[in-house]
């Protein structure tokens, strides 16, 4: 069996620049992950703290032989940021994710990714982004195994990449969530969203988990878990699997990964694992079971030959 293509994806959180640097660092040289992506994909506000650092990440992560993706934003919302994708679009020698229409646009004919914020939910659209110069397509959280499937089978070059864990991304919006919580303005927002490291947890009147806040973004309260459906998904034609950076020790959290994969670690070892970092976690795949999202169901799919 071809070696499936571990994906680290974009840190979400507004992590101080110690945290980040630190993460890279440990991804690049204690890691088997194949493909790491960097860049801001929230909030254009948190560029600045972190792109001086960008030049040395990437070198330090090339060097170490991880594929490097600068992911772009989820939501381009005025001239300024039009003109940050614009300068990003002309970078040499590094390809560049898509998480807005727009930027498609600016990418075509050349060799770059489609992130899972483009709603790629057919295969018209799939065969449309690779004939503009697609080389992976990430597909959104939302879409059941039988659409994985339909979406793989569409024969077009580009690989297909589908998140198998952390937090799902449910909506972007250009109001701060974290802001108002704390009764300030998006402006003068003092960057509160870096206060929660994993989003802020918010919970319905009766105490239940409901969401996570991410500043403009909200989240999952559970945790995507999909290592049930992994092979499935193997033999179905997904060639890359991604993990959401959290801050739990994601070196063992793609090392779990990695053994599933490979088919050296059982899938309830794996959830027995993240649980001891992280209790309590809850996990959810629901929507790949045409279910509600937050929903989890244990499937035991058949190991692919």
């Amino acid at each position: 069996m071809k070696r499936s293509r571990l994906v680290m994806g974009p840190v979400l959180f507004h992590w101080d620049e110690d945290r980040k640097k630190d993460f890279y660092s440990r991804i690049a040289d204690e890691t088997d992950v194949d493909t790491v992506h960097v860049g801001e994909v929230v909030c254009a506000k948190r560029m600045p703290f972190f792109d001086k650092h960008l030049p040395d990440v990437i070198e330090r992560l090339q060097r170490s032989g991880k594929e490097v993706i600068l992911s772009t934003l989820a939501l381009v919302m005025n001239e300024r940021e039009v003109s940050q994708i614009r300068d990003i679009a002309q970078m040499p020698d590094i390809m560049i994710e898509a998480n807005d229409i727009s930027v498609v646009r600016l990418l075509a004919g050349q060799p770059h990714m489609i992130g899972p914020y483009i709603n790629t939910y057919n295969e018209g659209t799939l065969s449309y982004f690779a004939e503009k110069g697609a080389k992976r397509i990430a597909l959104p959280w939302e879409l059941p195994m039988s659409s994985i499937a339909a979406l793989c089978g569409a024969q077009t070059a580009a690989e297909i990449e589908v998140q198998v864990f952390g937090r799902m991304p449910l909506a972007i919006s250009a109001r701060c969530y974290s802001a108002r919580a704390q009764g300030l303005h998006k402006d003068g927002c003092r960057y509160v969203c870096g206060d929660h490291l994993d989003g802020m947890d918010v919970e319905t009147l009766d105490d239940t988990p409901f969401l996570a806040v991410n500043g403009l973004q909200t989240l999952s309260s559970h945790y995507v878990e999909m290592s049930d459906n992994i092979a499935q998904m193997q033999t179905a034609g997904v060639t890359a699997f991604r993990l959401s950076p959290h801050s739990l020790d994601m070196t063992r959290v793609s090392d779990l990964y990695r053994q599933v994969l490979a088919r050296k670690t059982d899938p309830d070892e794996l959830r027995h694992r993240l649980k001891e970092m992280r209790f309590p976690m809850d996990f959810a795949n629901g929507f790949l079971h045409e279910a509600p999202g937050a929903e989890f169901r244990q499937t035991h799919a058949q190991q692919a030959e």
